[in-house]
């Protein structure tokens, strides 16, 4: 019998003072309450009850295990009108993750507008490009930029992660606009330090074209990228979210706009759950309506 089921029988015996008066509220016969109450007692070892024919008495131990059932059974109430709570109204500590360059460029900000509309929940944010285990490292929610390789979730696709070539205006004063992507071979390129092979490919009405680079300068993340192209060092490569904010002000120019760069999936997985909480929920349509595809 289910422990906490023979809990419940045993306080409303108590209260009630027989089996008999018990068995209506309970909708439970007085033999299927007989047999909660000594599933109870041979999991404890001792009597809680003292037996006649008419009524029921609680024991010494029948009393202190009464105020341990009142309790615990609070305690559950509680914490089921608090799950309760939690699926209605967007409420507790929600762990997401998200690649550097868009989370810290796109996401982050976007979140203002988030907090604001759920103020019951706590978001704790884990931004970095490793491909983080969702189920394995507890996190809820997970943002991934590329190819998917795991069934087990559910994708929702968000805007595609768009590339976009750069430079500084004062590198391109002094070394010169270049005006189609076969002119790279004479500027100073900036690529990824771990690329294998550093090839850009741009599709323009005439096809799509490949250039093989020789970057001048190297650097393992996109924020030290974007630093080299501010600092006027050459062309760069990198995320639309990386550079969108440096494009607005002038500080860097973008090349080549009648030509597409390549662009890659991006995409919100959680776990397949059909009694989804509130506060992912929440999250979930908020970033799908904040980045469509």
């Amino acid at each position: 019998m289910d422990r906490f089921d023979s809990m419940r029988v045993f306080t409303r015996v108590a209260e009630a003072g027989s089996f008999a008066a018990a068995a209506k509220p309970l909708t439970l016969s007085p033999t299927m309450i007989a047999n909660h109450i000594r599933a109870l007692e041979e999991d404890l070892g001792v009597r809680l009850l003292n037996r006649t024919t008419r009524r029921q008495s609680l024991t010494e131990a029948g009393t202190a295990y009464l105020a341990h059932c009142h309790s615990v059974l609070a305690q559950m109430a509680e914490m089921r009108a608090d799950l309760l709570a939690q699926r209605a109204e967007p409420r507790g500590r929600l762990r997401v993750s998200a690649p550097v360059s868009f989370g810290v460029e796109r996401l982050i900000p976007a979140l203002a507008d988030y907090l604001a509309a759920c103020p019951a929940v706590d978001l704790a944010l884990d931004v970095n490009d490793r491909a983080v285990d969702l189920v394995d490292e507890g996190y809820e929610a997970v943002i991934r930029i590329g190819p998917l390789t795991d069934s087990r979730l559910i994708a929702r696709p968000l805007t595609p992660y768009r590339m976009v070539v750069a430079a500084s205006p004062a590198y391109l004063a002094r070394m010169g606009h270049p005006t189609a992507p076969e002119e790279l071979a004479h500027h100073t390129c900036l690529a990824f330090r771990y690329a294998a092979k550093s090839k850009w490919r741009f599709t323009g009405e005439d096809g799509t074209v490949q250039i093989a680079v020789q970057p001048r300068l190297e650097v393992n993340s996109g924020p030290g990228l974007r630093a080299a192209a501010l600092a006027g060092i050459g062309v760069v490569m990198q995320p639309e979210a990386l550079l969108a904010n440096d494009l607005a002000a002038g500080r860097l120019v973008a090349l080549f706009p009648d030509h597409a760069l390549p662009s890659r999936p991006m995409t919100l997985l959680h776990q397949k759950d059909r009694r989804m909480s509130a506060k992912l929920r929440s999250f979930i349509d908020f970033v799908t309506a904040r980045f469509p595809p």
